[in-house]
């Protein structure tokens, strides 16, 4: 059957050559849209599937004491989760414990210490009993000390490495058992810095471990049933991006430096460091945590929960593209505050103030970086 008798079977009048032509290409246009809507459609409504027996299934989550943790853990009792709240303090568990219903239990936990790793493990195990354990959710983390690399000493980096990266790491391992046993969930909260790194510091490195780590055990685990979720989260006002501890902890790494290093830096880049951090934190934090929780709620209640969750806006819209940029886009991007930050400089020492042309080519101090 030609084009000519499928126009008029569909009740066109017959095409010329060139309208046929033309035609053709609209119906291939028509095929292709409606196979997107159609695909869309059944994404959705697959995404939307959820688990059956809530009520019989233990999640663990870390880092409970406040933030996304504290209230993913009050969203997952409501509906209906057996949660086991790994928090740092006793004050935090008592809180926590305030807030919501009997189900909810906490367990003091540090994920810097194998012992208490292994002792909130023990615990657990007698908890869930032949059940095993539904969902880990490893959201315990920190993110001071940041700033430019040159101002960190060793323990600087290992002090956020031991939380956000050997933490999860030692977490999934000890924990892995129980999950096996239920054939369920493991969510790791990374960063959109997991995948821009924009700072310098231990955060950026943790959470690029904390994706590659997740993504070698999703491949490595499939086999068991298990699926392994990496939650992305943009900006959002918690502890992380609290100002005050971030500009004490920028003071203190300034007052290590030789005066050497100082010197080579000038006498306003810290002040004008902290004013980006301020105007950062300000203008672009989202206060909705529920976005970060709803992603981690998705990743432990849907049937068929996506490897990615993107939180926020400006991660989606953002962070997220400029992650697939070449890395020149996103040095430039990223470099837009340097003229505000060395507008006021004073002539660094390695420069000649003899006026010339060698003076025109000066290589300007590191540009400050963005963080959350």
């Amino acid at each position: 059957m030609d084009m000519d008798s499928v126009y008029q079977y569909l009740g066109f009048q017959a095409q010329t050559s060139d309208d046929s032509e033309s035609s053709r290409v609209n119906l291939w246009l028509y095929g292709v849209a409606t196979s997107v809507v159609l695909w869309t459609i059944g994404w959705l409504y697959r995404d939307s599937l959820e688990i059956e027996d809530i009520n019989q299934k233990h999640v663990f989550v870390t880092g409970c004491d406040s933030g996304f943790g504290n209230l993913l853990c009050k969203r997952l009792d409501r509906r209906g989760f057996r949660v086991i709240a790994g928090c740092l303090t006793e004050k935090g568990a008592d809180d926590l414990k305030r807030a919501t219903g009997p189900y909810l239990k906490t367990v003091l936990l540090d994920v810097t210490s194998t012992a208490s790793i292994q002792k909130a493990m023990d615990w657990t195990k007698q908890e869930v009993g032949e059940k095993g354990l539904w969902g880990l959710v490893n959201n315990a983390g920190r993110s001071l000390p940041m700033g430019p690399s040159e101002w960190m000493k060793l323990e600087d980096f290992n002090s956020t490495l031991k939380v956000n990266m050997t933490g999860v790491i030692e977490m999934t391992l000890t924990f892995l058992p129980l999950i096996k046993q239920a054939q369920g969930r493991i969510v790791n909260v990374a960063s959109v810095l997991g995948r821009v790194a924009a700072n310098g510091g231990g955060y950026c490195i943790s959470k690029f471990a904390v994706e590659s780590f997740s993504d070698c055990l999703r491949r490595d685990i499939h086999y068991f049933g298990i699926k392994v979720c990496i939650i992305e989260p943009g900006f959002f006002k918690t502890a992380v991006t609290s100002l005050d501890p971030i500009e004490r902890e920028l003071h203190r790494l300034w007052n290590q430096l030789t005066p050497e290093v100082k010197a080579s830096y000038g006498d306003k880049y810290l002040d004008n460091y902290i004013q980006i951090q301020r105007l950062i934190m300000n203008a672009v934090c989202d206060s909705d945590l529920s976005k970060v929780t709803n992603c981690m709620e998705h990743a432990l209640i849907s049937a068929y929960p996506r490897t990615r969750y993107s939180a926020g806006w400006d991660a989606k819209f953002g962070w997220i593209p400029l992650s697939y940029m070449p890395s020149c886009v996103i040095d430039i991007g990223l470099k837009l505050d340097l003229r505000r930050m060395t507008y006021n400089y004073p002539p660094p020492p390695w420069c000649s103030s003899t006026p010339g042309p060698e003076t025109d080519d000066v290589q300007l101090p590191p540009s400050p970086s963005v963080f959350i």
